[in-house]
């Protein structure tokens, strides 16, 4: 009798938990229907981050008037905590390049990305690294190139973003790269233009 006591009690027991469990689900559907069914059980960090776009080719330049591919990956190579004032802190790999139309001055570069949220929306980067390129190199540019001086740079980049989701999001970006006056030239290059990015 003790022992039909406790298999009845037991099957009360499955039955409870998974009467809460189904309650629980069902209010997770009619919340957001598509979302919970395919949320993982067990969330996974991001780790990379691919971002495409178009830029205006330093338009303020001899070589103004094209217009340029981007391609970019980052990568989350330390652990980092976006809620805290040290995650902040810590940047991610980046390495890129950005390709001319009009057989101007394109290039590759690397570096650290360091990301800040303004908002849960909105966020705001800078980027640092190294560049080359296959600009013009001579004491005189010919007319429409940049006078770049070497065919290395320090490369600089700012971003001004906005998440459309948890894995999209939208940028305007302006690159820089220049030798810092440690060439016979320096003119630089600039891009400025709008990326897209998806986080996986």
């Amino acid at each position: 009798m003790t022992r039909r006591i406790l298999t009845i009690r037991s099957v009360a027991a499955v039955f409870t938990t998974a009467t809460g469990l189904l309650a629980g689900q069902s209010v997770a559907l009619a919340a957001d229907p598509f979302g919970a069914l395919s949320a993982p059980v067990v969330s996974q960090p991001r780790l990379f981050e691919i971002r495409l776009g178009v830029y205006s080719h330093d338009p303020f330049s001899p070589e103004k008037g094209s217009a340029d591919i981007n391609a970019e990956l980052l990568y989350d190579a330390f652990p980092r905590d976006r809620s805290s004032l040290w995650g902040a802190l810590v940047p991610r790999l980046h390495a890129g390049g950005t390709f001319g139309f009009a057989g101007k001055t394109s290039q590759a570069y690397a570096g650290l990305t360091w990301t800040w949220d303004i908002t849960q929306k909105f966020f705001v980067e800078a980027g640092f690294g190294g560049a080359v390129h296959n600009g013009k190199t001579t004491l005189v540019a010919p007319v429409g190139f940049n006078a770049m001086g070497c065919g290395w740079g320090f490369h600089e980049q700012g971003t001004l973003g906005y998440r459309l989701s948890t894995a999209w999001s939208i940028m305007a970006t302006v690159e820089h790269t220049s030798n810092a006056g440690l060439c016979k030239q320096n003119r630089g290059l600039t891009n400025v233009g709008l990326r897209l990015g998806y986080t996986f």
